[in-house]
């Protein structure tokens, strides 16, 4: 598997560098989860550039049966702020594309060194704020959530970037968790729903990454994004798209997709 892992990596890569589409998975398909952490980690090595975050994904059932997960994650390299509206956000034509409401938690503190379980009480007071955001999700592998996690894990999590808006005042006390998010594309209403219902919610998600990555071995910096999780669903789009984020009856945040470019 490890010339596999190296030469699957540098297609991925390849292929992003190139805003070139992937039909097919470029390689045999891993068989574990771990097969494509390693991918992504070979990945994130060929990239050679800063990680700002991470991204949390669901896994669903009866995958998450079968893997013993029910979320993953994938490296995130670019962020924009929600100073501008829209956003030009890039993904990839031809490929998978999609924008996804989600709250953005920043880490505050490195995790403390060797602990590998944590309360959901003990990854809160390791995060010290919350913003609401967008997810653009996008790669070059048009089948990649039909193929599935592996898929996913594999090529950065299928992220290609955030939008940054606004702080939730004080987050602890605000019942962000159970706000109406709505997401809507072209005007069109998508989908809606609230963080609280995902499993221990955004917070769970915060604690699964803390626990993934000391088993990984990657070492979280203060000021990294967690992603947290599409709330509303995932949404397919394409260039020229605009996608709407409605955070409670006050937050709006807007991305206009845009066809990447190739380096």
């Amino acid at each position: 598997m490890a010339e596999d892992v190296e030469a699957i990596a540098g297609r991925f890569v390849e292929a992003r560098r190139a805003a070139r589409r992937l039909d097919a998975y470029p390689g045999p398909l891993p068989d574990t989860l771990d097969d494509a952490y390693a991918i992504q980690d070979a990945a994130i090595a060929r990239w050679n550039r800063p990680v700002i975050g991470w991204k949390i994904g669901r896994v669903g059932s009866p995958l998450s049966d079968r893997f013993g997960v029910d979320r993953l994650a994938g490296p995130i390299f670019h962020s924009r702020p929600a100073a501008t509206d829209p956003v030009a956000m890039p993904v990839f034509a031809g490929g998978f594309a999609a924008g996804e409401a989600e709250f953005l938690l920043r880490i505050a503190a490195v995790p403390p060194e060797g602990k590998r379980r944590y309360s959901l009480d003990e990854a809160a007071d390791l995060i010290d704020a919350v913003h609401a955001g967008i997810e653009i999700a996008s790669s070059p592998l048009e089948p990649i959530n039909r193929i599935g996690p592996i898929a996913v894990i594999s090529d950065f999590g299928n992220n290609n970037g955030l939008v940054v808006g606004p702080e939730v005042p004080d987050w602890r006390n605000s019942g962000f968790e159970d706000w109406t998010v709505t997401t809507f594309i072209d005007g069109e209403e998508a989908g809606s729903g609230r963080a609280s219902a995902f499993p221990d919610g955004p917070i769970g998600a915060a604690r699964f990454l803390f626990e993934l990555m000391a088993r990984r071995g990657i070492a979280l910096r203060p000021g990294q994004w967690i992603s947290s999780g599409a709330v509303t669903g995932i949404h397919p789009a394409r260039p020229g798209q605009l996608v709407e984020a409605r955070f409670g009856s006050d937050l709006t945040l807007h991305a206009r997709l845009v066809a990447a470019e190739g380096e």
